[in-house]
């Protein structure tokens, strides 16, 4: 399940699996929900991520009953399909949005530490180059009846999103509207059942749609959403063509809970946090500075760990990895090199949402992603994660 919102606790996607559970008698360990994470829409996650509050609000409650909806309907239209999958590279839209700067550039983070990249710098002349590799791969797999009508298709791209809306706009961001134009293109309008596709939000914690290199062209309102789906759905189209049917395929799901170390603030961070909260009339020296002060102190209040979920999924040859943080596309393309299934791709935010996954060479580099506050666990988490992963895979193989 596939929803359109920027974060979603675990403990919602926990409640509207335990709705469907009881409706259904389908698993919990057998479900995998995530969000696209588009900028231009609302969220359903606590205040602190890492400590659940005691009730639901009214919109949590809304997102869990309506998740639960949309999976009971996908029950009800169940019947005997064909299913395929593919992959195609579209280099043209992912870019790295960390970049290291040219010597003598001055970058620090919230707690004036020196750093080495910035986020976002925008087209200007002392950016030296990107700090990652991106991956353009479109990974995707397609299900039809038995005739060859298309069903459904669940497409995964490495974009954080797109942006560029107007102003106060809630928007579903090129996920959706790649899910129009592929249905546009295979002529699957207006079909009873409706067929269903859906983008999934790959490993792209560091990657966005600007390419800094070169200064920026003006688009309308939702003029670039469009041409990046329109790019998206186009190539996969193409490859769609030359799919090869498959009437029946082993299907396997492996689960477990990880518990991962809470970043708490080191004594020097703590003190520069207590010391910034105490003057509230001091401008900020250094970038955010206010606010993530008040992070230090929450994550200092925050329990010690936290458990997260991890799902390994075989559909016949093809692997999904889902991770519930938004995860550097490094870490997805060693998973990607590693696993046992090829072709393979990583859902990210699925079954829940604790920020930023740099790998350790990332937090060396520093940047806002590795910031305490939007990194929100230990340093070594994403090591301990695509170990997991694998052992998962391994047991699927």
């Amino acid at each position: 399940m596939i929803n359109d919102n920027i974060h979603i606790s675990r403990e919602v996607l926990d409640e509207a699996k335990r709705q469907i559970s009881e409706a259904t008698g389908l698993p919990p360990e057998r479900m995998l929900m995530s969000g696209t994470h588009t900028h231009s829409s609302v969220s359903a996650r606590w205040k602190n991520p890492l400590q659940p509050e005691k009730e639901f609000t009214e919109y949590q409650q809304f997102v869990a009953h309506r998740i639960a909806d949309g999976v009971r309907c996908a029950i009800n239209n169940l019947q005997p399909a064909k299913i395929a999958w593919g992959t195609v590279d579209l280099p043209g839209q992912v870019f790295c949005r960390r970049w290291f700067m040219k010597p003598g550039t001055e970058l620090f983070n919230p707690f004036g530490e020196p750093e080495l990249v910035k986020m976002n710098p925008g087209n200007r002349p002392d950016l030296l180059k990107p700090a990652s590799p991106v991956d353009p791969q479109i990974g995707f797999f397609a299900l039809e009846t038995a005739e060859g009508r298309p069903m459904a298709l669940l497409a995964n791209y490495s974009l954080h999103y797109v942006g560029g809306t107007g102003p106060n706009h809630i928007s579903a961001d090129y996920f959706a509207m790649f899910a129009d134009r592929i249905q546009e293109l295979l002529g699957a309008d207006r079909l009873d059942p409706p067929f269903v596709a859906a983008m999934s939000n790959g490993t792209s914690g560091n990657i966005n749609n600007n390419d800094y290199s070169v200064p920026r062209e003006k688009r309308k309102p939702y003029e670039q959403m469009r041409l990046v789906a329109d790019q998206c759905a186009q190539a996969v189209f193409q490859e769609y063509k030359g799919l090869v049917w498959h009437d029946w395929v082993p299907l396997g799901v492996r689960q477990r809970e990880l518990e991962l170390g809470v970043r708490k603030p080191t004594p020097a961070q703590l003190e520069h946090a207590r010391k910034i909260l105490a003057e509230p009339a001091r401008p900020d020296k250094f970038p955010h500075e206010r606010n993530y002060a008040e992070r230090a102190i929450q994550h200092m209040e925050s329990p010690d760990t936290v458990r997260v979920v991890l799902q390994a999924v075989r559909i016949g040859d093809l692997g999904i990895s889902a991770i519930p943080f938004e995860v550097f596309s490094d870490i997805g393309l060693e998973l990607k090199a590693r696993n046992p299934f090829k072709p393979s791709f990583t859902i990210e935010l699925a079954n829940g949402g604790y920020g930023y996954l740099p790998a350790p060479e990332q937090h060396k580099q520093g940047g806002y992603e590795t910031w305490l506050g939007t990194n929100k666990v230990e340093i070594q988490a994403s090591l301990k994660i695509v170990d997991a992963l694998l052992e998962m895979f391994a047991e699927l193989k």
